[in-house]
């Protein structure tokens, strides 16, 4: 038996989030890009109010700096309006001062608009947080926010949804209906990829959200933490971490995977913490490790970190014993 949780309503259109009535007395969460890039305007708010101090890969401080500050107003409800991070951040903070959220992705590769996942650092570490309550009410795909989105963004969120759903479906906990999406969601992203049509990379970033948003990643993202911790932009160390971990896997999307990677050109990535101690580290993600297809010892991980220090990870030929 399974069980499939997602948003009670997920509308998807261009232009759609310049046409919805938000209610009045809204908690926007966003990034500072947002003012420059005119997307506060689009979405034609009335009487809100802004927190627009999101960082990339956020704290649990940065949570609890908005829930103190804004406990005491009279808010209807919390918007996310950005990337993976605003999202995760947004939806932390909705559940935790019991409001409703309305979630506005715009750059199409976490799929945290649909899942029931917050990713925040505690203690400088990322940890996820998994709870119903974390679910949107809304959630809002328009996909006008892709054509004003810096490339780097981009280039990043599209590696974030190609590994989540790749990852999801070799996953231990997937399902029938959750292969379903997240192979969908592949094709959807690579022929966006390969052909620059951003209507098919949107899609399948949803379907990406709501595919492995219903079973889990693997190895690739338990790897991708510890790079994340130093200031690697999460799709940037999945590029290398999940290529890696596809061929460990011998999973069925390596190559195409790992073409995609090297048409979106990434430059390389290198660890400063000790291999020894960041193995410890990864060892501790129970969450995706007890879902990755294969047993990964600590000697697998040192050998795969090992390979990324070395730059040649997404060169590597040789099958995995």
């Amino acid at each position: 038996m399974f069980t499939i949780k997602q948003p009670s309503k997920i509308i998807l259109g261009r232009y759609s989030a310049s046409e919805i009535d938000f209610p009045n007395n809204c908690l926007l969460i966003t990034s500072k890009g947002a003012h420059k890039r005119g997307w506060i305007e689009y979405i034609n708010l009335e009487n809100y109010s802004v927190f627009d101090q999101v960082e990339n890969n956020p704290s649990i401080e940065t949570a609890e700096k908005i829930i103190s500050e804004f406990s005491g107003h009279n808010i209807s409800t919390i918007i996310g309006m950005g990337g993976g991070s605003v999202l995760d951040i947004a939806k932390y903070c909705g559940y935790k001062m019991n409001k409703n959220k309305i979630l506005i992705p715009t750059t199409f590769g976490s799929g945290s608009e649909v899942t029931r996942i917050s990713v925040l650092k505690v203690n400088n570490e990322k940890q996820s947080f998994h709870s119903d309550r974390l679910l949107a009410d809304m959630a809002i795909i328009d996909s006008s926010f892709i054509y004003n989105t810096p490339g780097k963004i981009l280039k990043n969120s599209f590696i974030d949804a190609l590994a989540q759903c790749s990852e999801g479906y070799d996953s231990k906990s997937a399902n029938v209906y959750t292969r379903f999406l997240c192979e969908k969601a592949f094709y959807y992203l690579e022929k966006g990829i390969e052909n620059n049509e951003y209507e098919n990379i949107v899609m399948g970033s949803l379907l990406s959200g709501l595919g492995f948003g219903n079973c889990s990643t693997t190895l690739g993202h338990a790897l991708s933490y510890v790079f994340s911790n130093e200031g690697v932009s999460h799709g940037h160390a999945l590029a290398f971490t999940t290529t890696l971990s596809h061929r460990f896997n011998k999973s069925i999307f390596f190559s195409r995977f790992q073409k995609l990677v090297k048409k979106l050109n990434f430059e390389k990535i290198q660890l400063k913490l000790n291999v020894e101690e960041a193995s410890e580290l990864i060892l501790k993600d129970k969450k995706h490790l007890d879902n990755n297809p294969r047993l990964v010892t600590k000697k697998d991980i040192i050998l795969l970190l090992n390979i990324i220090k070395s730059g040649k990870s997404l060169d590597i030929l040789d099958t995995f014993s």
